[in-house]
């Protein structure tokens, strides 16, 4: 096992990871941006290093500086998390030819699966299902006309080099094409430096379910059963759950052997997931995350498997302990992602200083959060602030359970997608497991007049809070210092009992 780590991420994510080593008896260290000074994750590690300015092309991305940090101060290995540079291959080589291990699949596996069109390729020659589509990028526009032509409009055109929703494009006919090409060429490349697209068949409202994988060096890879993430805006996630309200057993089985197929086809070793779109009983792959997934937590809640200390552990060479058919799946989970956006106006983002957060407790509740009272919430990172989950015997009281949990939680400082959340709480197709990825789009959750009575609950609780807040003697106060010179980029700090030493 490892001695230390190197966590290369912020936010929620760092702080997850720098617990499960710590419950490993790992000693973790983090990396932050000038904007991150305070942060939570910096705190929480036994060694902390200023790695450049707030913009991520400065600091988090800078694979050069991450590995240096590494080597200097005797870390063993690095732990992407998620975004970044996690599934980025020249950065994982660059690491294993510093000599230090990195927390994840091959930098091979990952060449494999983040081109998606040579992963469909690949997934083809395995006898995975794919959706109609092209095997190569698109040469230019009249090719995605001609091929359009032939698979039948409305067709997807989607970044090859990457995911999130970055670079996608839904055409419904001919005289969309062009325009579309080029605005999805325009947004792949900025996102991902790579302008390459190619096209799918586009299905009108099926439901988005993945796979959760484990694989170690050993030869085993198993599957810990799906998740829905069909409840999401332009492809990006906001509301994920574990099982799915609608695979049968015999789906499941098919789904997972289909992932544990995809995974072997290319060496897979560690977590990782195979995304699908489900329609009428038929599954289709659409790609393979090579990294841990923000939604992880449902899995870890039904299963009792910690996926990130899995992580570490067959980084370190260990072998799975269970097997198949050991795997089982008790209740149900619901992830909602706490980001800093108004949904009522277009999700657009939201900064401000954090005032006062209270995190709802009691049982089945598990907040995985990146924030504090005190912390700047400013626009050079992804909005997520933290995400809330809940597990409960059945999905209806896990639905239930989040919407005690959303009422109790006060952020205050910026505004929150918690009221999207609320609504959806209570939405009855929701409740029902009538969900597909057009839900957004044929219900109306995000109108300005949306005023329903849990909002306004917690709208005058979270008023009652604050002037109670105000009332008090005391206010406290995060005091920032000023950092020593010294260490990696001017600036290094080592956990001394209760407090904080300069190094």
């Amino acid at each position: 096992m490892f001695n230390k780590i190197l966590v290369a991420n912020r936010g929620e994510i760092a702080l997850r990871v720098i617990r499960a080593a710590h419950e490993l008896g790992i000693k973790a260290v983090a990396v932050y941006s000038e904007a991150d000074r305070l942060a939570p994750h910096v705190l929480a590690a036994d060694e902390a290093y200023l790695i450049g300015p707030a913009p991520s092309a400065q600091s988090y991305l800078r694979a050069d500086v991450l590995i240096e940090v590494a080597k200097q101060c005797g870390a063993e290995a690095i732990h992407p998390g998620y975004g970044f540079l996690s599934e980025r291959a020249p950065f994982i080589q660059a690491v294993r030819d510093a000599g230090l291990v990195f927390i994840g699949p091959s930098p091979e596996a990952v060449t494999a699966m983040g081109d998606k069109t040579a992963a469909r390729s690949r997934m083809i020659d395995a006898g995975v299902p794919v959706v109609p589509g092209t095997k190569e990028a698109l040469a230019d526009a009249a090719e995605a006309r001609r091929v359009a032509g032939e698979i039948g409009y409305p067709v997807l055109l989607k970044a090859a080099a990457g995911g999130g929703g970055k670079g996608m494009r839904v055409v419904r006919g001919e005289d969309e094409i062009e325009r579309a090409f080029d605005a999805a060429g325009n947004e792949a490349q900025a996102a991902f430096g790579d302008r390459a697209v190619y096209i799918e068949k586009y299905l009108e409202g099926p439901r988005h379910i993945e796979i959760q994988l484990l694989a170690d060096r050993h030869g085993n890879t198993l599957h810990l059963g799906e998740r829905e993430c069909s409840i999401q805006r332009r492809h990006q996630k906001l509301i994920e759950e574990a099982p799915s309200a609608v695979l049968t057993p015999e789906e499941r089985q098919a789904m997972g052997q289909m992932a544990v197929a995809a995974a072997r086809a290319v060496n897979y070793e560690g977590a990782g997931t195979v995304e699908c779109l489900y329609q009428n009983g038929a599954f289709y792959f659409l790609e393979m995350n090579t990294r841990i997934q923000v939604e992880h937590p449902v899995t870890e809640l039904v299963t009792g498997i910690d996926l990130v200390q899995w992580q570490i552990r067959v980084a370190a060479g260990e072998a799975l302990p269970f097997t198949q058919e050991q795997i089982g799946w008790e209740g149900h989970a619901i992830e909602c992602r706490i980001t800093s956006e108004d949904p009522y106006n277009s999700f657009l983002p939201s900064t401000g200083r954090i005032r006062n957060l209270v995190v709802p407790t009691g049982p089945g509740v598990r907040w995985d959060g990146g924030i504090v009272p005190g912390v700047e919430v400013g626009l050079f990172y992804d909005p997520m602030l933290a995400k809330l989950i809940v597990h409960a015997p059945t999905r209806i009281e896990a639905i239930d359970r989040m919407k005690r949990a959303l009422l109790e939680l006060r952020v205050e400082g910026v505004d929150t997608a918690v009221p999207f959340h609320l609504r959806v709480m209570d939405e009855p197709d929701f409740r029902a497991g009538t969900i597909d990825i057009k839900y957004l789009d044929t219900h109306d959750l995000l109108s300005a007049e949306a005023d329903d009575a849990s909002v306004r609950v917690a709208a005058l609780a979270a008023a009652l809070l604050e002037e109670e807040r105000r009332t008090q003697r005391g206010v406290s106060r995060v005091q920032a210092s000023s950092s020593p010179a010294g260490g990696f980029g001017g600036s290094a700090w080592k956990r001394a009992g209760m407090g904080w030493r300069g190094r």
